[in-house]
């Protein structure tokens, strides 16, 4: 089985915002998301970063026009979902199943682009975004329309899922293909129903922790950034014991990859500088 990360964009923020004690230096964030080559279940999505649906487009709502403008993510067209699959002789149409790890626009904007898919997310937290106002849902960063039509009726809910226990220190989660390969972790306290992904059968367990931090520096020196940043958390009393959590894995030797971390990693599909 293999894993990539691509770099679908990048936002620029001050690094005290996201980092305690930070300077005002700007940093420049990766927007990841992912691609499994999985043996039985074939190309595989975990979420699809930041696309055209956000950025462009008359048709977009003047909420989501607002999110663009405030966070102003540049694209990175060589990452973007379709030319990645191309490197892998894949297209849109041969994915048939999208790991929505949470329902904020960087992580679910491209979903429309997979017609084929299946998709694996919470849906315990899709009920509830569903029952929510759109104003209630922009508080959160979530918008409805970027939802691709036909959602929930190609939705495979987590609840679904057998249950792994955990070991130790390595959590565990939802089985998500059955054979142990990719288990999801409820990662609690960034957005409702967030979850990560680990990958335990890899010489160094490996565990895509996505939005716990923004920064790999705020998780493993216990950086944790307050105001204003856990004003936009979903439940900020749950950022603390989420990461300790990570911490106790890298401890155990695991490996812990974030969606934003400037740094590149061995699992990036450009081994380059964001």
């Amino acid at each position: 089985m293999k894993i990539v990360f691509a770099n679908s964009a990048s936002v620029s923020a001050a690094e005290r915002l996201i980092l305690r004690g930070g300077s005002w230096t700007k940093v420049r964030l990766r927007v990841r998301y992912g691609l499994i080559l999985h043996p039985q279940t074939g190309p595989v999505l975990i979420d699809t970063g930041y696309t055209p649906h956000v950025t462009q487009g008359s048709e977009r709502s003047t909420a989501l026009r607002l999110y663009s403008a405030i966070l102003r993510p540049e694209l990175n067209e060589a990452e973007q979902p379709q030319p990645v699959l191309a490197r892998f002789g894949l297209s849109p149409e041969d994915v048939r199943t999208a790991i929505v790890t949470h329902f904020h626009a960087d992580h679910m904007s491209g979903l429309s682009l997979f017609p084929n898919a299946r998709f694996i997310a919470n849906d315990a937290a899709w009920a509830r975004a569903k029952a929510k106002t759109a104003w209630q849902n922009l508080r959160h960063g979530v918008f409805k329309e970027l939802f691709p039509h036909g959602f929930e009726t190609r939705l495979d809910g987590l609840s679904s899922k057998q249950q792994i226990e955990s070991r130790g220190d390595v959590p565990g989660g939802a089985d998500l293909f059955g054979d142990g390969s990719v288990v999801a972790v409820d990662l609690p306290g960034h957005a409702d129903g967030q979850f990560g992904l680990l990958f335990p059968n890899m010489d160094r367990p490996l565990l895509y922790a996505v939005d716990a931090q923004w920064l790999i520096a705020a998780l493993v020196e216990n950086r944790t950034p307050g105001l204003p940043a856990t004003l936009l958390a979903e439940d900020a009393a749950a950022l603390e014991p989420t990461s300790a959590m990570l911490r106790r894995f890298l401890a155990t030797g695991g490996e812990v990859v974030l969606c934003h971390d400037p740094a590149a990693t061995a699992h990036d599909l450009s081994g380059e500088s964001a």
